[in-house]
């Protein structure tokens, strides 16, 4: 059954978003391509709208009006049963074709309440529609902030169109910057989750990428995905060195310690549509609708679907107190065991493991260490805990076991889970 979206609270929409929550594996999303202009020039872009082979942001194989994005909504979520989410994500920027973007949600918003919202967008026009996308009931946002130097910004970015005005280089970097940093700022006071997207461009930002990250966090991001640069011919970046899987990862690990980071983006399309592991979105092209569409997702739905035990949960909590959930996932040399049965809280003991992470640079490398706390946390619904990487998070949700972040009492924290795990079975 549905569930209205104005009673869902940011938590479970979040828990349900898969670019925000990298064990939401069985959900799917939808980008709808209805934002063809651009106010921002990049050096790495160069957007087509008809290259179907392409994987990666700024493509698209068709422009749609809203009501045509409307309709084929209505298509997708016929035959994409576990549908959760809509997101604009371009081909240009959500904000500079604003009209089309606000009628866009609106009609889909008509056929169906329980859908996310979310976009994309450089930030350059953010300070002046918060407002309006807390109206619209967008919930989620992703801002696209390559530097907080407005000299790198300006070496990253070949013109910024701004109310009119043409700006470019440093001061192109500065004007945009400005404004990110403002609309992320009101955006994350207001209550939109707020992901900050950053390409890593060798020899250009790379090593600036942490004071990005620091930047973000202090303006109220809650996560940071850090990007390898697509050197895409045409753009004025195509001949650019794109940065290693090694170098990618060592980035994001030492900016975990900072704010949280996505470790599973797929630089998906701007017409992307399914789950993130597998994008369906050739089969909703034009005419070209399949009812294979159909029962790919259905197996994918029927593939992650965890089992609950009957009217009995049990929890391994990371604690350093033992009275609050207050362990990194990582760093936990015990876990509490607690059972709920029939509303009732009871603890069980305290289970020994060998700590997974002795340090940045060492978190994920031992799977040896990952198999033994999954052995004895196997008999769990649930690891509560401050925070998890994601290659911890990923083994344990295939093994069926949830993995919620939050900093809680231990009793609250528990009843909390169980609530999402009743709305999420």
């Amino acid at each position: 059954m549905s569930v209205n979206v104005s009673a869902r609270t940011i938590e479970e929409k979040t828990f349900m978003h898969p670019c925000y929550n990298c064990i939401a594996h069985k959900y799917a999303r939808m980008h709808i391509p209805v934002a063809p202009k651009c106010n921002v020039s990049c050096n790495f872009c160069n957007r087509k709208y008809d290259c179907v082979n392409e994987t990666r942001p700024g493509v698209t194989s068709e422009v749609l009006t809203p009501e045509e994005a409307k309709d084929k909504f209505k298509i997708v979520k016929d035959k994409v049963r576990n549908l959760t989410v809509v997101g604009i994500a371009g081909p240009g920027d959500p904000l500079a074709n604003f009209d089309e973007t606000k009628k866009s949600i609106e009609l889909i918003k008509n056929e169906s309440k329980d859908i996310t919202f979310c976009l994309s967008t450089n930030g350059l026009m953010l300070p002046f529609y918060v407002d309006k996308l807390i109206e619209l009931e967008v919930t989620h946002l992703t801002i696209t902030i390559n530097a907080v130097d407005p000299k790198i910004g300006g070496e990253i970015y070949k013109f910024v169109n701004y109310l009119g005005d043409v700006f470019v280089g440093e001061e192109a970097g500065r004007v945009l910057l400005s404004n990110q940093l403002s609309g992320l700022k009101y955006a994350a006071q207001k209550g939109i989750v707020c992901k900050v997207n950053i390409v890593m461009i060798k020899g250009v930002n790379d090593v600036h990428v942490p004071e990005i990250v620091k930047k973000v966090k202090e303006c109220g991001a809650y996560m940071a995905n850090i990007m390898p640069l697509i050197p895409v011919k045409g753009s004025a970046f195509e001949n650019n060195p794109t940065v290693t899987e090694v170098e990618l990862n060592n980035m994001r690990k030492s900016c975990d310690s900072i704010l949280k980071q996505m470790y599973h983006c797929k630089q998906c399309r701007a017409d992307a549509i399914g789950t993130l592991e597998n994008d369906i979105s050739s089969q909703f092209r034009g005419n070209n609708i399949s009812e294979e569409s159909n029962d790919n997702e259905n197996k994918l739905e029927d593939k992650n679907v965890i089992e609950l035990k009957h009217h009995k949960y049990r929890f391994a909590i990371a604690s350093k107190s033992g009275v609050s959930i207050d362990e990194h996932f990582g760093h936990a040399s015990e876990f509490y065991i607690y059972d709920m049965i029939n509303d009732e809280i009871k603890f069980r003991e305290k289970r020994k493991v060998n700590k997974y992470c002795n340090g940045v640079y060492d978190c994920g490398e031992h799977e040896d260490k990952i198999e033994n706390i999954i052995k004895n946390v196997i008999d769990c619904n649930a690891v509560l805990v401050v925070r998890a990487g994601f290659e911890p998070m990923d083994r344990l949700y295939e093994k069926g076991i949830r993995v919620f972040e939050m900093y809680q009492e231990i009793n609250k924290g528990i009843r909390k889970a169980v609530e999402l795990l009743k709305k999420n079975k």
